[in-house]
């Protein structure tokens, strides 16, 4: 079986909004999850200076009552991971690190709010930003993200497309100061240059100190899917390179990224977004072989404008396996967003669950982070009528979850469970051998503990 049928398969549960982060909604999206389609969760923590988790440096989300700073009365990440943990999923915590908040906001900002703090930092462009090119910026998301990654047992730090606004709602940001200070200081490059290198900056220094804190947290990156214009040849749009100052080719091939998630939220037929060209693309630039994850616009299913078909998603995903083979390309796939599968747009869900996700997968190793396997796990099965009882416990501390496989006429199945469960019943009917692994937080196996029929 190839590395125990590995992908990776997320679904972007929440961007923040009001009433998003509740308990209510939270086991909502988790349970929609957890139905054996995905295998891990992108929750968003950090929409706008705002944070969904008690906090030292920045006040509570609005989300909650409308009011921004009035604490819900308990901690919903340390929730979220708790019940991600039961469910065997991993959860990656969704930062924002530029966005400050609308416009509308500036009147009822809470007193601890960085917007509030130090409002010479922001900038009022179509939206309220803090300006990537000031370092007291990106030390305090910075010191965000080190908080998080410290505090809670999360698999991942991700951020997505937000660096400078989009040309559709600013188009001509306000940091002239700000560049003036760096040209008088004795920098040399170009406006366009300069936030590019603000960016950059800011990228690498994410991956390396989320790691320092972290060592086993992956960092992700979700940028906009097309680099450039004409790459490959054919594709137009956007040029995010130069009108949002993101260099995203740039931090796949330094390293500088786990896993990286170009948004691909264009249908395969798309003439001038080919969606098989730029995943095909994508591939090919990533000479550091990380883990390559294209979003997919499951949003978009019966949406205007421009609806999706039902069976557009469970395409795009046949063409990512068809091409996982090849050393650097895309080994799974990210579902933007959460609503969509937990409402099961179209039955899309339910499709790949019958079909593509039929069988639960783990996700890929990231043995440059730590190559090291966990112990062997104990396997115990007992025969319980029509039913095979197996009991399993982990060989050492470093077992995040189990990978159970049992073969039945000679045709392996397989269920990934959580390290919390020490117990599990599959059908006894033909199954002539079980086989049960440990996998560690960076998704490193075990060897095999096997059980066979007498």
């Amino acid at each position: 079986m190839d590395r125990h049928g590995g992908q990776h398969r997320l679904a972007l549960a929440h961007r923040a909004h009001a009433g998003a982060a509740t308990g209510r909604a939270w086991g909502a999206a988790g349970c929609g999850a957890a139905d054996g389609t995905q295998n891990a969760v992108i929750l968003q923590v950090r929409a706008a200076g705002d944070a969904i988790y008690p906090s030292s440096l920045e006040p509570w989300s609005r989300i909650f009552d409308g009011v921004q700073g009035n604490n819900p009365g308990y901690d919903p990440l340390a929730f979220a991971v708790q019940q991600t943990r039961l469910r065997g999923l991993e959860l990656h915590a969704w930062f924002n690190p530029f966005r400050a908040g609308n416009l509308r906001d500036t009147l009822t900002m809470s007193p601890q709010h960085f917007s509030v703090r130090r409002p010479d930092l922001v900038r009022k462009c179509g939206q309220l930003w803090f300006d990537p090119g000031e370092q007291a910026v990106q030390d305090h998301a910075i010191a965000v993200m080190r908080d998080v990654a410290t505090r809670y047992d999360i698999d991942a730090v991700h951020i997505d497309d937000f660096f400078y606004p989009y040309p559709d709602t600013c188009t001509n940001f306000p940091d002239s100061a700000t560049y003036a200070r760096y040209r008088s200081s004795g920098g040399a490059l170009s406006l366009g240059d300069w936030r590019r290198d603000n960016v950059n900056r800011f990228v690498e220094r994410m991956y390396n100190e989320v790691h320092v804190v972290a060592p086993q947290v992956r960092v992700g990156v979700s940028p906009f899917g097309i680099w450039r214009p004409g790459s490959p040849a054919g594709i137009v749009g956007l040029d995010a390179f130069a009108s949002i100052y993101a260099d995203s080719r740039l931090w796949l091939q330094r390293g500088w990224v786990d896993y990286f998630a170009p948004q691909l939220y264009w249908s395969i037929a798309s003439s001038g977004q080919s969606f098989p060209s730029l995943l095909e693309w994508w591939g090919q630039q990533n000479t550091q072989r990380r883990h390559l994850w294209p979003g997919l616009a499951s949003y978009r299913i019966n949406a205007d404008p421009g609806p999706f078909a039902p069976g557009e998603i469970p395409a795009q995903i046949s063409l990512i396996r068809n091409a996982s083979t090849t050393v650097g390309r895309a080994t799974g796939s990210i579902l933007y967003n959460g609503t969509s599968v937990r409402t099961n747009r179209g039955g899309f869900a339910t499709t790949l669950g019958g079909g593509l996700f039929a069988t639960g997968a783990i996700p890929p190793a990231t043995p440059w982070l730590d190559a090291t396997a966990p112990a062997v796990p104990t396997l115990a099965v007992a025969t319980s009528g029509s039913t095979l009882s197996v009991s399993m416990n982990p060989g050492d501390g470093d077992t995040r979850s189990f990978l159970l496989r049992w073969r039945v006429n000679g045709e392996w199945r397989q269920r990934v469970i959580a390290s919390v469960q020490r117990a599990a019943d599959i059908p006894a009917a033909n199954v002539d051998g079980v086989v049960l692994n440990a996998l560690d937080k960076v998704g490193n196996a075990s060897a095999d503990a096997v059980w066979r029929r007498p």
